[in-house]
């Protein structure tokens, strides 16, 4: 997926996730799907490099490409749920979900964390745009 990277010209439209992406097995679909791989987070949050809710960490390559403005996205902890994962995870495309994101930064507050966090027990038991 590295070299996809590299070509990318349009951040806005980039989708960085296949729904059927050949390199995932089934049990791995299983774990996508039921969100039981960001169990190892849970550590990230513990040691403090990350936050129960936030913008989701983002690949280096991409980052390099932020306008100043995609840059403040950088401003809060990376999380583990935020708006764009309640508000259509994986099937948002880069744009979509730095939109997301960067309200989050406007706007956040404890409140807007407790509400993300609920929806998120929803979006992960109805398991939709988990790929």
């Amino acid at each position: 997926m590295k070299d996809r990277l590299e070509k990318v010209k349009d951040l806005e439209n980039f989708v960085f996730q296949e729904k059927d992406d050949p390199r995932i097995t089934r049990s791995g679909r299983f774990l996508r799907k039921t969100s039981l791989d960001e169990l190892p987070q849970r550590l990230n949050i513990l040691v403090g490099n990350m936050s129960l809710v936030g913008p989701r960490p983002e690949v280096p390559e991409l980052v390099k490409l932020y306008t100043p403005e995609q840059q403040q996205r950088l401003n809060v902890l990376p999380g583990v749920t935020g708006l764009a994962q309640v508000n259509g995870r994986s099937e948002l495309t880069l744009g979509e979900t730095m939109a997301y994101d960067l309200e989050y930064v406007r706007i956040w507050s404890f409140w807007l964390d407790l509400k993300i966090l609920w929806k998120t027990i929803f979006v992960v038991f109805s398991g939709k745009g988990a790929f």
